[in-house]
């Protein structure tokens, strides 16, 4: 099975932030219920593992969360590991890596941070659980793997932190006006208007894809993608292409995918050759949210 309408999907002109050319998406045909971002409830499980979370959603319409989402608190920082959509008035597990490596304790209510995952912690978390899925078994990380991204950044960002977590590079926004400012621009610009998604570039090197399956949804998840993505900047300006940026696209509908129940309500989407990985939840053969990587 292939992802339904990429091959139709259309990309616009970009707009370019130090050296980060962010590509709008549109796609065509995809028709969703009503789906929420909002209400969720985040809490450890009984258990207590750092590879899992528990999500409540105690309103009557389906929450939605983003693979790639920071999850701020806890014992410690996750990400998520998998697109997931929760089902009205249901309770189920999620698939999370810690992004804070000295901290477990001193517990804080869960919030979602003003920032995704940066973009290659979150490149490594797909690779290392798409790895894991292919083989049969969970949604797992190599744990060490990720935390060695999380180091990697923290030092290129000239960033200290005392628990070695992801979310203190935020802290850059802070020191460089800017970074700051290019980063407070997009964001308040927002998404076009039926736009569904953005290929981010560097120069005429496609990084990653983030598409929702309506542009309501990806309004929701705007600022907090932005932020991450503007995290990474490239060295120098380099000209953009957005014959690249479809081209990114078009491949990855058309990658092998191996496929699966999701985790709450639709079916999930693997899929991973030697220049990509990705992943997607579908539901009712309608995209609800894609991602893909250009891998290291």
């Amino acid at each position: 099975m292939n992802i339904l309408k990429l091959d139709t999907a259309s990309v616009g002109y970009p707009v370019t932030r130090l050296g980060v050319s962010f590509f709008p998406v549109y796609l065509t045909a995809n028709k969703l219920p009503e789906i929420s971002t909002e209400g969720l409830v985040i809490d450890e499980l009984d258990s207590e593992r750092v590879s899992g979370l528990l999500v409540r959603n105690p309103t009557k319409k389906p929450i939605l969360i983003v693979e790639g989402e920071h999850l701020v608190g806890g014992k410690q920082n996750r990400a998520v590991n998998a697109t997931v959509l929760v089902p009205p008035l249901s309770e189920v597990e999620i698939p999370v890596s810690c992004t804070e490596q000295g901290r477990w304790g001193q517990y804080r209510a869960y919030r979602r941070s003003s920032s995704f995952t940066p973009q290659n912690i979150r490149s490594k978390l797909q690779e290392t659980v798409n790895a894991s899925v292919v083989r049969g078994g969970p949604r797992r990380s190599d744990q060490g793997e990720v935390w060695r991204e999380v180091d990697g950044l923290l030092n290129r960002m000239e960033v200290e932190s005392g628990t070695a977590a992801a979310a203190d590079a935020e802290e850059a926004y802070r020191l460089n006006s800017s970074l700051s400012e290019a980063v407070e621009d997009l964001v308040g610009m927002g998404p076009l208007a039926a736009q569904n998604g953005i290929v981010i570039t560097h120069g005429k090197r496609v990084k990653a894809v983030d598409l929702f399956g309506s542009p309501d949804l990806l309004e929701k998840h705007w600022g907090t993608l932005i932020r991450s993505y503007l995290l990474e900047i490239p060295e120098k300006p380099l000209p953009h292409s957005a014959e690249k940026a479809l081209w990114a696209i078009r491949r990855f509908g058309f990658m092998d995918q191996k496929s699966c129940p999701g985790i709450g309500m639709g079916a999930e989407l693997r899929m991973m050759d030697r220049r990509m990985v990705g992943q997607a939840l579908v539901l009712e053969e309608m995209i609800v949210h894609a991602s893909m990587f250009t891998r290291n």
